[in-house]
């Protein structure tokens, strides 16, 4: 299937790995063996392995498939036994947050794997599985739903499965690591990072607010990033003076995720976050846009000091593109005239709701 190497599908947890890989499956009809890394025989079994221990498990086997592998002590170790030794068998697994971060399978399988990332569903697959009116018609629904695929599979107990995703499940191999020492602080950390989307975020300035030391809340928040719940883009300077440099934004992969954090299911026209949520939405989707058709591409927000910003820029190579998302419609938004100055050719564009779909679709 995948020339001999191994195939990962990395993910947060109730993003779609498995049924993703149980419907590969389904086409292929080959003898598959599944291993799940989250029941404690397989860990025990699994943590040191040998070749004698794994022919004796594979026996006849055509496909071995292992869900939540970042549970397994030795896992690269194990997958690179079975690349090496065993090329009759073709090796899938799925991994959320640890499996990446813990290091276990970088090294042991260097040129031995294929991977992919799986996140919440896209603007661009959503239209794809209904049309383009419909999704547009949604777009209220996933500035406070997201769009994880319990949320778009079964809407009415959205609410309900973003709760139990938040409280149970998105975490729970962050706080397996000896690394979360503070699973209250880790909280505290998440849900001021939620309140603050689309603001600049100090990492000093939010230690004091959690009362927590500076270093702490970066691990934190490195922990975060590796575990697909948030992303962080820095400030973009290149030929202005007074270009911030330090400071960053922090979005999350999912708006659902935020409300959740935060208990806000209000309706939009009930709350005052509304420009963050879409700003939000907006950069997220065009990540998962850029990722899934694997375009290289840097992301920033820029500011100067006087205060003159933009909400979004993206390097590709030498071309800039910079982008404000203006959710009222009436409001007079344009790309500060320092910033068209400074760098006279890059794209600049002022996207509103009605015309965010070539930005999220090519």
């Amino acid at each position: 299937m995948f020339k001999g190497k191994a195939f990962i599908v990395f993910g947060p947890r109730q993003s779609g790995k498995t049924t993703f890989v149980e419907q590969l499956l389904a086409k292929v009809n080959k003898r598959t063996l599944y291993l799940n890394g989250d029941d404690a025989d397989v860990r025990e079994s699994l943590a040191k392995p040998n070749a004698t221990q794994i022919a004796q498990l594979l026996g006849d086997y055509e496909i071995l498939f292992i869900d939540e592998a970042q549970r397994i002590t030795n896992i690269g170790l194990f997958i690179k036994i079975i690349v090496d030794r065993f090329k009759q068998v073709q090796v899938i697994a799925t991994g959320s947050s640890a499996f990446e971060l813990s290091g276990k399978i970088n090294e042991p399988l260097t040129g031995r794997k294929y991977e992919m990332m799986l996140l919440p569903f896209s603007y661009a697959e959503l239209v794809k599985e209904t049309d383009f009116i419909t999704e547009e018609r949604s777009l209220a629904k996933r500035l406070i739903y997201g769009s994880y695929p319990e949320v778009i599979n079964q809407p009415d107990h959205a609410e309900e499965h973003l709760k139990l995703l938040t409280d149970s499940y998105l975490y729970k191999d962050l706080f397996a690591l000896e690394e979360v020492k503070k699973p209250l602080l880790f909280e505290k950390i998440v849900k001021a990072l939620a309140l603050q989307v689309g603001s600049e975020v100090n990492f000093s300035e939010l230690a004091q607010l959690v009362k927590a030391d500076q270093k702490t809340v970066d691990k934190y928040i490195d922990l975060l990033e590796k575990a697909f719940v948030i992303f962080v883009l820095p400030a973009f300077s290149g030929n202005v003076l007074n270009e911030i440099k330090k400071n960053k934004k922090v979005y999350f992969y999912d708006t659902g995720v935020i409300n959740a954090i935060t208990r806000n299911f209000n309706t939009l026209n009930n709350r005052n976050d509304v420009g963050a949520l879409w700003e939000n939405y907006m950069i997220s989707e065009r990540k998962k846009y850029l990722q899934q058709n694997q375009i290289e591409a840097e992301l920033f927000f820029w500011r100067t000091t006087q205060q003159q910003e933009i909400d979004y820029i993206e390097k590709r190579a030498d071309q800039l593109l910079a982008v404000e998302f203006k959710w009222n419609e009436r409001a007079k938004d344009k790309i500060p005239v320092t910033f068209t100055k400074a760098y006279p050719n890059a794209e600049t564009l002022i996207l509103s709701q009605t015309d965010r779909g070539s930005f999220l679709n090519g």
